[in-house]
């Protein structure tokens, strides 16, 4: 599967996670016009990654808000009661979507093998899909609140988990060799997660998604094939 092919099988627009977030939240936003609504929502949430990856969301006032959305500052009020609200629904959804098509690419194939390369290549693909919500996440994380941050810990080992899940079927089949399961998924994450905070690297170097996928997975089958003196497959 390349990128192009994963776009065309993957329903990620902004107008779809607007409007799940406008289906979830109806009670609690002001405005009933579906229509204006997503609209609204993709020129908020658009502004709010572009000035949060930019200086931060903390120091992003309501006021900067408005005038990067170029909606009053009554109107952000319709959707959002305060940063923090504003805050909880960029890191909900966000994380709700993404692991929910992350689970689903998988559960598409069978095998540990290939279960592993289309983990890789999902997370990958999605990252580079939501690039700046992905970065948005990692960057904030230290700025949470105490109740979304353990919710972001939550989420970062979840993705974690399967990766762990799918390398220790693996290693009972006798399919992969590997002498330390929780390691291993471990770097799996933070190579995946170079990707999206590194970008600009890559593409300076001229190395699209694509290539960056097939690497990791090159590498990662390599290791998983090599001899291992001791082996700690079950660890877990």
């Amino acid at each position: 599967m390349t990128y192009d092919e994963f776009k065309k099988i993957v329903s990620i627009s902004k107008k779809e996670i607007s409007r799940q977030i406008w289906e979830t939240n109806r009670s609690a936003i002001k405005v009933k016009k579906e229509e204006k609504v997503i609209g609204n929502l993709i020129r908020i949430f658009d502004a709010a990654l572009e000035i949060s990856n930019a200086k931060g969301f903390q120091a992003m006032s309501m006021r900067d808000l408005s005038a990067k959305s170029r909606l009053s500052m009554g109107a952000i009020y319709s959707y959002f009661s305060s940063k923090d609200e504003l805050l909880h629904l960029l890191q909900m959804q966000g994380r709700q979507i993404a692991n929910k098509i992350l689970v689903d690419q998988i559960s598409l194939v069978k095998g540990p093998a290939q279960k592993l390369r289309i983990a890789i290549q999902a997370h990958v693909y999605l990252s580079e899909i939501m690039q700046p919500w992905f970065y948005f996440t990692y960057i904030e994380a230290r700025n949470l609140a105490k109740d979304e941050r353990r919710k972001a810990i939550e989420s970062e080992l979840y993705t974690e988990k399967i990766f762990i899940d799918i390398l220790t079927k693996g290693a009972k089949l006798g399919i992969f060799k590997i002498s330390d399961i929780i390691l291993t998924a471990s770097l799996i994450k933070a190579m995946l997660q170079d990707w999206y905070l590194k970008r600009w690297k890559y593409q300076k170097r001229k190395i699209n998604v694509d290539d960056y996928a097939e690497f990791i997975i090159g590498v990662i089958e390599s290791y998983l094939s090599r001899k291992v003196k001791r082996s700690r497959a079950c660890r877990t």
